[in-house]
């Protein structure tokens, strides 16, 4: 059985492995994936490229790349990926503010989110991993701009000046390009700036409450990494599973589908993402949806 169950594995990887490099070769082969002009689109399909024997063999059993970094007073993360959706589907679904809304809201500790000023601004509301009043929840700012967006590239972004605590600086970067007929290439960055408060809020989290949680980035010592860098992962990748799911569901009428998605797909990755029960997470985004919706104008 496990002589059978290792072949089967080598197989899926090796089916996944033909997948990515013929369909990097298809993007850069095509015209309208402008693979020689030079340009951003140009540039993510080249990086994913680059980033190819992570994609096709990673502990994520999906065509994704992880990446973080620690500064002193900054993280980030990055992910590199392929999802199953034309460009066009992409770029469509997503170019929209009130998409992002939809987006941000499948996370744990999202609360509330609206748009404001004619399309420019998504007031976030965010707080704790479980069902609150928004009373008790802190407020963040984003701007939301469209850097770029045409048939062969968007770029999109959220940023806002100041967070909870002493947080600051927090962008959200999406950036897609076709890869293929049927494939787009996304690159997603999350990233924030804290100062004392934050830091030490931090780590008063890590020694309590998250003491045992991770992130995927392999650790020297062995296992994975923990501390900031881990945190950074986590929540890069639930914001990614976030739009790997809305793309997936993105009708208003299939956010039932959409929810159970993105909990499913953190499920995956149980030991980096698993807050709480399914029961509880439905529960508490039905509800915070339902607030969102009697809250529009």
């Amino acid at each position: 059985m496990k002589t059978l169950f290792a072949h089967t594995v080598r197989c899926a990887g090796l089916g996944l492995s033909l997948a990515v490099a013929s369909t990097l070769a298809l993007a850069q082969q095509q015209p309208a994936a402008a693979a020689s002009d030079g340009g951003p689109g140009a540039a993510l399909t080249a990086k994913l490229q680059s980033l190819a024997p992570q994609l096709e063999r990673n502990a994520f059993r999906r065509p994704l790349s992880l990446e973080s970094s620690e500064a002193s007073d900054r993280l980030s993360g990055d992910v590199y990926a392929l999802v199953d959706h034309p460009f066009a589907q992409v770029s469509g679904a997503l170019r929209e503010p009130a998409a992002w809304c939809q987006v941000l809201m499948l996370h744990l500790n999202t609360k509330h989110c609206a748009v404001k000023g004619g399309g420019g601004t998504l007031a976030v509301a965010v707080g704790r991993k479980f069902d609150q009043p928004l009373s008790d929840a802190q407020n963040i700012a984003f701007g939301y701009s469209v850097g770029k967006a045409d048939a062969n590239y968007l770029n999109v972004r959220l940023s806002a000046a100041t967070g909870p605590l002493s947080t600051r600086d927090y962008s959200i970067v999406f950036e897609a390009a076709p890869a293929g007929a049927d494939k787009t290439a996304i690159h997603m960055r999350y990233a924030y700036a804290y100062g004392t408060a934050a830091r030490l809020a931090m780590k008063g989290y890590l020694a309590t409450l998250g003491s045992d949680k991770v992130g995927f980035t392999p650790a020297e010592q062995g296992g994975n990494i923990g501390g900031v860098r881990g945190v950074v992962e986590r929540n890069t990748m639930r914001y990614y599973l976030a739009i790997d799911s809305y793309l997936d569901a993105p009708a208003p009428a299939q956010l039932t589908q959409r929810l159970n998605a993105w909990f499913d797909a953190t499920e995956q990755y149980a030991k980096q993402l698993h807050e709480i029960d399914r029961n509880d997470y439905l529960a508490m985004k039905r509800h915070e949806f339902e607030r969102m919706a009697k809250a529009a104008p």
